[in-house]
């Protein structure tokens, strides 16, 4: 045997090593998940049993269809907006159908002191289950040309106020040994398009923050998600730009679907949701792809936006 074949044979053995450990590794952090999920408590109780969510962006979209799925499951409600008389009206439709409680709790949580008073609520309440931090807006423009303080209020309601809200729920929930926390983000957390770009770096943010504290919360019995819509039919894309307004129909998602599937993957305690077959494939590839495909598609996207000028996308 020659030097030449019995280096290339090192190498080859170094490789199969090498393998052998990312399988073995690989092996135990799964057999760790499957242990710790058969662990967890149940995430939905019979009726008799008291339960509390908390929903922000609850007058409309996806914060009204957690609502609407919570309550027939017999949870009851406190509900998070700015629109009093969306609240008041989706609550009243809430007790009357399932005969549930619910408190309509008013706020603002771009401002820090209505953060505080909601987060105060949560740190007062004897029993949550879950937290879902729904509350969100969302702006189409070059950055350079943006409202330096629409983009900082953006900044404020997605991350600011997630944190200091799952924050204040946690401790309860950890005494408890159950609990569940959603933070709403999107697909293009993966996806860094032109146009949004804090929209973008905010929903990043959420799906960082809430890997890392799923990590931490493994064995604990409670739960965290991250739900990365795409494009659904709520009053949030209603006044997007037209860029979005064009996606062909099979894009959209429903409500109903994407709560719903949040909740099959809560069950099963998976950090990141992705609704719809297309968009989890497109979140499964979006770190294999070399960077001249995004400058492409932003290309792309760039010239379709243009088409309009710059819009407040409705906030939740």
């Amino acid at each position: 045997m020659d030097v030449k074949d019995d280096n290339d044979n090192r190498g080859q053995t170094a490789w199969w090593r090498v393998g052998l450990g990312l399988g073995v590794v690989t092996g135990l952090h799964f057999l760790r998940r499957w242990w710790a999920r058969r662990r967890l408590p149940p995430l939905f109780k019979a009726r008799d049993r008291a339960g509390v969510a908390l929903i922000t962006g609850a007058s409309s979209g996806i914060g009204a269809e957690y609502a609407r799925q919570l309550a027939r499951a017999g949870y009851d409600l406190i509900l998070v907006a700015r629109r009093r008389e969306r609240l008041e009206s989706l609550a009243e439709a809430l007790r009357a159908e399932h005969g549930v409680m619910v408190e309509v709790l008013p706020a603002d949580l771009s401002l820090p002191e209505e953060v505080a008073r909601v987060a105060a609520r949560l740190a007062g309440l004897p029993a949550l289950d879950f937290l879902i931090n729904n509350a969100g807006f969302g702006r189409s423009g070059d950055f350079a040309g943006s409202d330096i303080e629409g983009q900082l209020a953006m900044a404020h309601v997605h991350v600011d106020a997630t944190l200091r809200l799952t924050r204040a729920a946690l401790p309860r929930m950890l005494e408890r040994g159950r609990g569940a926390v959603v933070n709403v983000a999107s697909v293009m957390a993966f996806y860094p398009l032109p146009g949004s770009a804090t929209y973008v770096a905010t929903k990043s943010a959420l799906v960082g923050f809430t890997r890392s504290l799923h990590t931490e919360l493994q064995g604990t019995g409670v739960r965290v998600q991250a739900l990365c819509p795409g494009f659904t039919r709520t009053e949030f894309h209603d006044a997007a730009d037209m860029a979005i307004r064009q996606a062909p129909g099979f894009a959209w998602l429903s409500p109903e679907k994407v709560v719903a599937h949040s909740l099959r993957d809560l069950a099963a305690d998976a950090a990141v949701s992705v609704p719809g077959m297309g968009y989890a494939a497109l979140v499964g590839v979006a770190g294999l792809l070399p960077q001249a495909v995004f400058d492409g598609v932003g290309a792309a996207y760039t010239a379709l936006r243009r088409a309009e000028p710059m819009r407040v996308w409705t906030q939740r």
